[in-house]
């Protein structure tokens, strides 16, 4: 019997976000279980049962360590579907909760997740409302996995797709770059900076909440920058609608603390992995105003660029010296069990 080379085994870098995962989602996934919700590829499908129109949306968080600077696996759980749900421009109701718990976790350490997984459900004004718990025998896990699910009702003025992209578009960001990947990078690697880096994990379906109700069909696309980070949704961006994105360096922050840790290890903050992160595509003749409302929850909201159809399925970004580089998708495995 022939043994497995690399190519036909599952590697780290297929849950990366970056171009392995794309392609094990294209040649497995979407090859088997293709059909017209599932291919619309969005953070959660739109369901229309009659009574309007639904999100509905899953994920699941194997991050190591479970407790990090900023939050645990429990707060960030809560906060990712949430934040799915909102990226679909609905309004998060319901969730469920799904534990995978190995034998030897402590009871005081699993309350600590549950008391965050409802102090983050209130916080987000959601409800968790069935759930399911399994214990794996020590060794069989990694302290705890947990899945969450969840249910919104997407708001009437919401007209969220990258079919409604266009060239001229503005491409916008609510926040700093790469906090969360290198709060768990700082604690795994044993480093400490002046500044405390702290997981940047929160809910976001207030601002999208404004957004859409302010700016209606003017917001055209909004995707939370998790694995793979900013470089990968713009990737996907432009795939998805044959278009291109140019960036301007200059207006891409990253907290000096954060930047310090990315030098360190080596790593560029347009591909870490964000938690409270999301890019906003808008017409661009309320760009000004998009940006205002972000600024409200986060100051270091910016105008980061625009669409264009000068090269369709690229991202460009020009540095502060004027040079121009591709930024392409993210390829390997950057920073394995973030979220």
């Amino acid at each position: 019997m022939s043994k497995n080379t690399a190519a036909d085994i599952i590697h780290l870098h297929h849950g990366s976000g970056g171009q392995h995962m794309t392609a094990l989602l294209n040649d497995v996934i979407f090859k088997h279980l293709d059909n017209p919700t599932l291919a619309t590829r969005h953070d959660g499908a739109f369901l229309n049962l009659g009574g309007g129109t639904l999100a509905f949306s899953t994920d699941s968080y194997v991050i190591s360590p479970i407790f990090f600077k900023g939050g645990n696996i429990g707060e960030l759980a809560v906060n990712g579907t949430v934040n799915d749900l909102s990226m679909c421009g609905a309004e998060p109701k319901y969730l469920s909760l799904a534990f995978i718990i190995e034998e030897g976790l402590s009871l005081a350490a699993f309350e600590q997740i549950v008391i965050s997984i409802k102090t983050a459900a209130q916080k987000a004004g959601v409800q968790v409302v069935t759930g399911d718990t399994k214990v794996v025998e020590r060794g069989k896990g990694d302290k705890i996995y947990i899945n969450t699910s969840g249910i919104g009702v997407v708001r009437p003025t919401a007209a969220i797709s990258s079919a409604r992209i266009a060239a001229g578009d503005a491409v916008l960001v609510n926040g700093a770059l790469a906090a969360h990947g290198m709060a768990i990078m700082s604690q795994r690697e044993g480093l400490s900076f002046e500044s405390e880096i702290l997981s940047d994990t929160t809910n976001l379906n207030f601002v999208v909440k404004e957004l859409i109700e302010t700016f209606g069909d003017k917001i055209k696309f909004l995707r939370d920058a998790t694995r793979g980070g900013l470089a990968s949704v713009l990737n996907e961006i432009t795939t998805d609608c044959q278009l291109g994105i140019n960036l301007l360096e200059k207006n891409i922050h990253v907290d000096t603390a954060v930047k310090s840790a990315c030098e360190l290890l080596g790593l560029d903050p347009v591909y870490v992995a964000n938690e409270g992160v999301f890019v906003c595509i808008a017409e661009a003749s309320v760009q000004e105003e998009v940006l205002a409302v972000l600024r409200k929850y986060q100051p270091a909201a910016m105008i980061l660029g625009n669409v264009t159809e000068e090269h369709p399925s690229k991202v460009i970004m020009t540095s502060a010296f004027g040079g121009k580089r591709v930024v392409n998708p993210l390829v390997g495995e950057q920073l394995p069990r973030i979220c």
